[in-house]
């Protein structure tokens, strides 16, 4: 029998003093990666999942009679909303593909009503996941740690960083054989070359979800899909493979994942402090309560791009109230995210905007 899903309150969140000094560390990291690369490029880009691999537009259907518990924030009332789906990889500079690391997928949903987070503009909800179900660092000073070794490794020299990679997928294959999975190692090159439309992807952290608490995660269910998950890309001379194939693929099938939501049901198995805790499935089951459709389209529409790679940011903090970001890991984001994001528009001369 599922237990029943916790109720939110302010006390579940533990804040450490020292987390300030955290969050100025971080900022201090994003600038040494933002300003390397702005120098290598001519221009600013994300110093986190600077790479995009396909631009999508679809919609989110959120469905009708789901249960109150579940029927909270965004997901309240049923109806549809515009979506803007951007896939990635998680380093802060514009590698080649060979160099094989993490995916990521930010929604933006559109014309989402509701009390606003502080200093969230507009009416939009981001989300923002990666296609593992924990985040690669316990803390946010475990965080800054490892931001400062992307950083350190953040310049031009492409073919060490190959050779790196390859070692590294060794290393991971190595570990998955005796049952041991390492993000860390992931995070650094180790990451299979999988196809960014098969995969399924998690918030890692959690958020409020209305009355509760929750975790999300984005799972495709289109056939086409489907066939795509655990297939790996052959990358070999082909800088922008993952990019291309994705493209080949949006240009012939019609998208569909599940969105669904994992409510917390026990705060010392579930915790909300520790995103390296992955919440058992079989005490916190994901549950559907909407659907993403995204129809054939070209997933690299030079305006597309545009509009959503270069003029829009995605944050975690983007939103609505009831789906405010909990935990350190979280918290640690806010501040950062948003100095990123101004120092890009700064650079470039291009402020982002929040769609209507």
């Amino acid at each position: 029998m599922i237990a029943q899903a916790v109720l939110y309150r302010p006390e579940v969140e533990f804040v450490d003093p020292g987390e300030s000094e955290t969050v100025e560390g971080l900022k201090e990291t994003f600038d040494t990666i933002l300003e390397r690369t702005a120098e290598d490029y001519g221009h600013a880009v994300r110093s986190v999942h600077a790479k995009s691999h396909g631009i999508l537009e679809g919609e989110l259907q959120i469905d009708e009679g789901l249960p109150p518990e579940l029927a909270q924030g965004l997901f309240a009332k049923p109806g549809t909303h515009k979506v803007f789906l951007r896939m990635s990889t998680n380093a802060g500079d514009i590698l080649p593909d060979a160099i094989s690391l993490p995916r990521g997928l930010a929604i933006k949903v559109l014309d989402v009503a509701g009390e606003r987070l502080p200093g969230s503009e507009g009416s939009a909800q981001d989300f923002v996941m990666v296609n593992a179900p924990v985040f690669q660092a316990e803390s946010s000073k475990q965080f800054l740690g490892s931001l400062k070794l992307l950083a350190a490794t953040t310049d031009r020299i492409e073919d060490t960083k190959k050779v790196a990679s390859k070692v590294l997928r060794g290393v991971r294959t190595a570990l998955e054989t005796v049952g041991i999975e390492s993000p860390t190692v992931n995070t650094l090159g180790g990451a299979p070359n999988v196809e960014p439309l098969g995969e399924t992807y998690y918030s890692t952290t959690p958020f409020r979800y209305g009355d509760h608490i929750a975790k999300f995660s984005l799972k495709p269910v289109a056939p086409a899909m489907t066939a795509l998950t655990g297939h790996e890309i052959e990358v070999e001379g082909r800088d922008n493979a993952v990019r291309e194939a994705v493209r080949r693929e949006m240009a012939g099938l019609d998208a569909e994942w599940e969105f669904r939501v994992q409510l917390c049901r026990n705060l010392d198995r579930q915790p909300v402090e520790d995103a390296t805790v992955a919440w058992d499935e079989t005490e916190a089951p994901f549950q559907r309560v909407g659907t993403i459709r995204a129809k054939a389209q070209d997933s690299w529409d030079d305006a597309r791009v545009q509009k959503v790679n270069e003029e829009m940011r995605f944050s975690v903090w983007t939103g609505i109230a009831d789906h405010q970001p909990l935990g350190n890991i979280n918290r640690a984001r806010r501040e950062p995210y948003r100095h990123s994001a101004d120092f890009r528009a700064r650079f470039n001369g291009c402020p982002y905007h929040e769609p209507s």
